[in-house]
């Protein structure tokens, strides 16, 4: 029989016989690991232990003690041994898939009944009853003659249609836990009682279109999140709760800042409370980009197909526009508004970004090499159509502006603009609360235009800008776009959650196809390099982040209603009046509340609304001229007096890039 050589982690190497199963190999380094073993890695695949090892390979044993492997195999068995236990208490329930995701899996299933919240229940049951049974998982290959055969005789269509739809070069894996089988590409554990029977947690049930087509069969979808350990499940599961306490769209609700209607899917209807957080982080922007030696522009919103067609969009982002056509013969006053006139009818579409338009203003006049680098920013409007299953409150929406801008350069300033951005970004980030990010570099695609040398240059750039901003990053190999590499920073929230918002992305190739050119030092044109660059990203899915990060308690200078005075008695309605203008004149968005209501009930109110200060004003504060203060959060009051108290306040309303001015 052939031999092969197995490369160990550490270098080590290890001969065997060809077919070897990598539980074999587990066994024969140490009876140990051979007992705690669940997969292997055999270059760079996720190999099941029951599966022959055919060649040299490089390999490692995994156990339990691998986060991202147990994670992957233990997910992936709940979903088969719930699908188990699904049939096996509704037998007519016919099976589809069951992937894992993130934190968990789902599986699809075809029942004629629907599933209720009890339900899940009882599945729960079930599946711990198939853990305890320790019941073996065994695999074979089969032909796809035969697997047809033995889901068209146990009446499974979907597993047909799925087989039907598997490459004929690709073998068909059928795996059984228990007696129950399964389609599945594998791995899997070893037997059902390796699955932590006290760590996993059925959550929902949602519909699901059979692969993903409106056209085809409704069916039901069981989502479930598991993990190697119950205090994992607990930790996630208490994520969970306090990420509903946060949900924006609840806080929005209460704090009164926005609303969404099917009028206008995707798109925000903001309410005062809501726009004023809105246009105070917007004005900060604003003087942070003019700091930063940005120059405001703005573009049209609507634009003719051909720009789109030059810079390539039409072709390839379609499908993400809203389409706009204009009969240009009408008057726009007398003309029958039902008749158009095809030959006079122009295409345009609702911008899906801000590129191809900042070009045209970067093409105006001629530009030198003493121009560059040229920062156009924009408080872009962009509409992109998004499935409206994908739509989620203000952080997934189809109407949004972006904090947008476009650096044209030379190649030689790639580098510095970059090291430039990352700082300017960071400064930013650590004012609004957020001191720490990642980046994630993503380097060259397989299909991409350019050469391998200005790929070679543009990348070393980007690199060493972040090396001198003294900041490391995650590689991302093969995830740059097709035109150029690109860096995105992420954000982890206070309950650690990650946020993708700013990107940082090169680009030679829109600059090419809208002729945008400079006059370099020996008096040729050149192509400039375009930087695409965003630092907060939607602004509306930004202030969703703010308003979950902060449940709902944002940073004075952010807070929409930063000052209640409240009246106790009417007899201190006039000083109420005079304490709500000292605060404005200090730059403080106060307002006041002498409706005849019990102080109690007032504080309450404007607790739930999330108002950071409640000054509480009667008899006693009127008559030494000093207010009674409740900060948002905090049991206990003080007593401060009122020049004090405005001064104090106002110097918290000023923003963080005006303070000590």
């Amino acid at each position: 029989m052939a031999q092969i050589t197995l490369t160990l982690p550490d270098g080590a190497e290890r001969h065997y016989d060809a077919g070897i199963t990598a539980g074999e190999v587990a066994s024969d380094i140490s009876k140990s690991l051979g007992k705690k073993a669940i997969s292997a890695t055999v270059n760079n695949r996720h190999f099941d232990l029951a599966w022959p090892i055919d060649g040299d390979a490089d390999i490692a044993i995994h156990t339990m003690a691998d986060e991202e492997q147990a994670n992957e195999l233990v997910r992936h068995d709940l979903a088969h041994i719930m699908a188990r236990a699904v049939q096996e208490i509704w037998p007519d329930t016919k099976v589809t898939i069951g992937p894992v995701i993130k934190d968990g899996w789902y599986y699809d299933f075809d029942r004629a009944e629907p599933f209720t919240p009890e339900d899940l229940g009882a599945i729960e049951k079930k599946m711990k009853e198939i853990i305890n049974a320790r019941d073996p998982v065994r695999t074979e290959v089969w032909d796809r003659e035969r697997a047809i055969k033995h889901y068209e005789d146990n009446g499974e269509p979907y597993k047909v249609e799925l087989i039907e739809a598997i490459p004929g070069d690709e073998p068909l894996r059928m795996y059984w836990h228990g007696d129950w089988q399964d389609l599945c590409r594998g791995p899997h554990l070893q037997h059902t009682g390796q699955v932590p029977g006290d760590a996993f947690k059925l959550m929902s049930i949602a519909g699901a279109y059979w692969r993903g087509d409106s056209k085809r069969q409704m069916l039901q979808r069981i989502y479930g999140v598991a993990f190697t350990g119950k205090e994992k499940l607990r930790a996630h599961l208490n994520m969970l709760e306090e990420a509903a306490k946060r949900d924006h769209r609840k806080l929005g609700r209460e704090m009164d800042l926005f609303h969404m209607q099917e009028e206008a899917p995707g798109q925000v209807f903001w309410h005062p409370n809501g726009w004023t957080i809105y246009t105070t982080l917007q004005d900060y922007m604003r003087r942070k980009q003019r700091a930063g030696g940005y120059n405001e522009i703005n573009t049209p919103q609507i634009v003719d197909r051909k720009l789109w067609e030059m810079s390539g969009h039409w072709d390839k982002y379609q499908h993400h526009m809203f389409i706009v056509e204009v009969d240009e013969s009408r008057d726009g006053e007398n003309d029958d508004a039902a008749a158009v006139n095809k030959a006079e009818t122009r295409i345009n579409a609702l911008k899906p970004m801000n590129c191809p338009c900042h070009v045209q203003v970067y093409n105006q006049g001629l530009k030198s090499y003493r121009d560059l680098p040229l920062r156009l920013a924009e408080f872009g409007s962009c509409t992109r159509y998004e499935p409206s299953g994908a739509l989620h409150g203000i952080m997934r929406v189809r109407g949004f502006t972006q904090d947008d801008a476009h650096i044209f350069c030379t190649e030689d300033q790639i580098e510095s603009e970059c090291a430039r951005f990352i700082e300017f970004l960071a400064d930013i980030y650590a004012e609004l609360g957020f001191p720490t990010f990642e980046i994630k570099f993503a380097t060259r695609p397989e299909k991409r235009v350019g050469t391998e040398e200005s790929w070679d240059y543009v990348e070393n750039a980007l690199e060493e800008a972040i090396r001198k901003t003294g900041r490391t990053y995650t590689l991302e190999p093969g995830d740059g776009a097709f035109y150029g590499p690109k860096l995105d920073f992420y954000l982890t929230d206070a309950i650690g959650r990650v946020w993708q918002c700013g990107t940082f992305q090169v680009d030679p190739n829109l600059p090419e196809r809208l002729d945008a050119t400079y006059v370099g030092e020996d008096g040729a044109k050149h192509r400039p390099y375009m930087l695409h660059r965003a630092t907060l990203g939607s602004f509306e899915r930004f202030v969703g982040i703010l308003v979950e990060e902060h449940a709902g308690k944002l940073p004075f200078w952010l807070a929409p209603r930063q000052v209640v005075v409240a009246s106790i008695t009417s007899e201190a309605d006039d000083y109420v009046a005079e304490v709500v203008a000292a605060l404005k004149a200090k730059g403080v968005r106060a307002e006041a509340d002498m409706r005849n209501e019990k102080i109690n009930y007032k504080v309450r109110e404007h607790s739930v609304g999330k108002v950071p200060v409640i000054l509480a004003v009667g008899a006693r504060e009127v008559e030494e001229r000093t207010v009674s203060v409740r900060r948002l959060g905090e049991k206990q009051t003080s007593v401060a007096a009122l020049t004090e108290i405005a001064e104090t306040l106002g110097l918290e309303a000023t923003p963080p890039d005006l303070r000590g001015m």
